[in-house]
């Protein structure tokens, strides 16, 4: 009696625990259908910049919520929550099977891997005992990351062939998380790869799909699959896709050709398959470094390894014609848009043809959208030409400050100044010459190392420019309001040193340090710093346009000092006050690198040539600007020039002199043994007819000067006068 009362107590607690299993199952799947896609919960702390924060998602939902303060608002930028789980994805009339097999509730809502070995138990012939669930759960970021999950596990089951059944039931389970109305919720997944390992599982189990004569047609919304068998004898295959990008907007199309000559080395019979995505490429970009769009259906292909060229005709999404087009693979080790493996045969407004090959790492294929970028032939000429003549000019302005260094470093401000602009000179020289290198790295062949240094060393020396030039403003201010209390010329210059060349330093190392372990220090397409996704970019833009204001606003201040002056004076001072201003404002702007101001507007109006054309010459040419309003305009560096030549002539008029005067003495020797009885203490007779003052000859010959002027030089002009024109004729000779 006692053991069957016993018997009779467990029986009631084993239907009592089916019971709750299916009131949990019940009260979940309801709860799936009140979840909607807004955010779960605020966070109600202290916003703080790049500050974050966690939510738990509502009742019977597992998963949280993230947060991220940016502009003293929480923004949303994880969301796990989920409705789907190992009890509720199967169909209810077996959900409770096996599910008590000594594993807890939780573990099972957190293992997708669990749910594909409940799912290859209960239905492998044609995976149907999950679908209808899935369908009915909402779009939202955690069941997305189940699902794409799940199709992976499916993808790596081993499986000895897929057929029809199999194929219609994954592509209904794609089909629901590349709805176009869930784009938006991938975006929340915190794995960023998701729709990456979503298109490689998708073509990963295709690869296993297996028909015999009949071709097969599985056409979902946002999946659609062609298969057929290729042949020697066909005159050629092609796939053709007609599909709505969504609910609203017309259909486009993608067709996959395979010609004539191809099929040729395909052994017979073999198998294609292609599988087009309208939104995919979209969803794609979620997970993509690169600023671009896809502009077309997402085409992949299953073809024999003989096939190596295709052809695919894309019609483009957006008609855009100032948009240029690219034609690309998608590489499915690195997980991005890769150019090479396609060639753009024919373009115009409306579709696209690509030649493109195949392989087992690239097998879907695309057209591209790039950013809105100003493409014009005059702008690379005025680069390129403007850069010659910027690195040519600073090479002579150095040069010049090298000849005439002595001269203008007399006093300190004039010293501080020349250093500035020597320091100036050289950094632009080696930002120029850096910026060529780095262009030349550029492309898709690129070594990445090489690029990073290429990138590394051209933002430090233009940041050095701009920091040197600020600087310069620093001195400027301080030579202006700085009057009675001075500091020594060894600490200005220490101080301007350490601005110009530490704080460019410490800047380039922090950015490379702190972008460059996740791969973000760099632009997908040149050897320059990232904008899309580590914003690398604004450790270059932040400094050097607010240097630009503080060099904005020393240049105002020296025109209203220069202004003061002319107040109350006649109509001629006042034209010699503008003058003057407008002087000070020409010689400041490209020294202190206010031309980098039009860049703003290159930024808010992208689309104007006017203004890039604008920026373009007046960067490009900013070291031939330097090297005119700098150096040539500057009178003392125009003195100290003159100055030099013309000790340069006296020296050289010196040397010729003395060359003529000791051959005087030789010839004079010669003269002297053919009968001419002069002394030759007399030589400096000579001297009258020869470019050269008396006392050279008189040292020359040792003779005391007042000796020299009590002798007499009668009758000796006419012969000085023939000895002078044979030592022209012998110097003139080489002799």
């Amino acid at each position: 009696m006692t053991q069957m009362l016993l018997l009779l107590l467990y029986g009631f607690m084993f239907l009592l625990a089916t019971e709750s299993c299916r009131t949990l199952c019940q009260a979940a799947s309801k709860s799936k259908e009140q979840v909607s896609t807004r955010a779960h919960g605020e966070c109600h702390g202290a916003c703080v910049d790049n500050s974050y924060c966690s939510q738990p998602c509502p009742p019977d939902t597992p998963g949280d919520v993230g947060f991220l303060c940016r502009q003293k608002k929480w923004h949303k930028v994880t969301d796990t929550c989920r409705t789907l789980t190992a009890f509720n994805i199967f169909e209810e009339d077996s959900t409770h099977v096996q599910i008590f097999g000594g594993s807890k509730f939780s573990e099972y809502t957190k293992k997708p891997e669990t749910i594909t070995d409940l799912l290859m138990e209960k239905c492998p012939q044609d995976l149907s005992c999950v679908v209808r669930n899935i369908q009915k759960s909402p779009r939202i970021p955690g069941n997305i990351a189940i699902i794409v999950q799940l199709l992976h596990n499916i993808s790596t089951v081993p499986m000895a062939d897929v057929g029809e059944a199999k194929m219609q039931s994954y592509s209904i389970m794609a089909n629901h998380i590349l709805n176009s109305k869930s784009i938006s919720n991938w975006t929340f997944i915190p794995d960023r790869n998701s729709s990456c390992i979503l298109l490689h599982s998708i073509n990963s189990f295709a690869r296993k799909l297996f028909f015999n004569k009949h071709p097969i047609d599985i056409a979902e919304t946002f999946i659609h699959t062609l298969g057929t068998i290729l042949s020697r004898d066909n005159a050629g295959k092609n796939f053709t896709f007609s599909m709505r990008v969504n609910d609203t907007s017309d259909v486009v199309t993608g067709k996959v050709l395979i010609s004539r000559e191809e099929l040729q080395e395909v052994p017979s019979p073999s198998q294609a398959v292609s599988i087009a995505f309208p939104t995919l490429g979209a969803i794609l970009e979620t997970s993509v470094l690169e600023s671009i769009t896809v502009n077309g259906l997402v085409l992949s292909v299953i073809l024999p390894k003989e096939l190596e060229r295709i052809s695919l005709i894309f019609e483009k999404i957006s008609k855009s014609e100032d948009r240029r087009t690219e034609c690309a693979g998608w590489h499915s080790l690195e997980s991005r848009w890769d150019r090479k493996v396609c060639q753009m045969i024919q373009e115009n407004s409306q579709q696209v043809v690509c030649k493109c090959s195949p392989s087992k790492i690239f097998t879907s294929f695309s057209i591209l959208m790039a950013p809105h970028v100003v493409q014009s032939p005059i702008l690379i000429y005025i680069t390129y030409i403007g850069l010659g003549v910027s690195i040519c000019s600073l090479v002579l302005c150095l040069s010049i400050e090298a000849l005439v260094w002595g001269q203008v470093r007399k006093t300190e401000i004039s010293f501080l100044r020349h250093v500035c602009i020597a320091n100036i000179a050289t950094t632009l020289l080696m930002a120029d010459v850096w910026f060529i290198v780095a262009s030349f790295l550029s492309g898709p062949m690129r070594r990445h190392s090489a690029c990073v240094a290429a990138t590394f060393f051209v933002h430090f020396f233009y940041l050095s420019v701009f920091f040197w030039m600020f600087a310069k403003a620093l001195l400027i201010l301080y030579g202006i309001l700085i009057v009675f209390h001075t500091l020594p010329k060894s600490v200005l210059v220490a101080a301007l040193f350490a601005v110009g060349y530490g704080c460019p330093l410490l800047i380039a190392a922090i950015t490379v340090a702190a972008t460059e372990p996740g791969k973000g220090y760099l632009r997908p397409e040149a050897c320059w710093l990232n904008w899309d996704v580590t914003k690398a970019l604004l450790a270059f833009v932040v400094p050097a346009l607010a240097i630009v204001v503080v060099n904005l606003i020393t240049v105002t201040v020296v025109i209203v000092k220069t202004r003061r002056v002319a107040i109350g004076s006649s109509m001629f001072q006042e034209v010699r006050a503008i003058a003057r201003i407008s002087r000070n404002i020409a010689i400041l702007t490209p020294l202190l690198g206010l031309t980098w101001g039009f860049g703003i507007a290159t930024v808010l109006n992208d689309g104007l040539l006017a203004f890039h054309i604008i920026f373009s010459l007046l960067n490009a040419f900013q070291g031939f600007f330097i090297l005119v309003f700098g150096t040539i305009l500057d009178p003392k560096i125009r003195d100290a020039l003159k100055d030099r030549v013309n000790s340069a002539k006296w020296i050289s008029r010196i040397s010729e002199s003395v060359k003529e005067a000791s051959l005087l003495v030789v010839l004079m020797e010669e003269d002297v043994k053919r009968g001419w009885k002069a002394s030759l203490s007399k030589l400096f007779c000579v001297a009258d007819v020869f470019p050269i003052h008396r006392l050279h000859i008189y040292a020359m010959l040792g003779i005391q000067q007042r000796t020299a002027e009590s002798w007499s030089c009668r009758g000796l002009q006419p012969r000085a006068v023939g000895i002078r024109k044979r030592v022209l004729a012998r110097l003139g000779s080489g002799g």
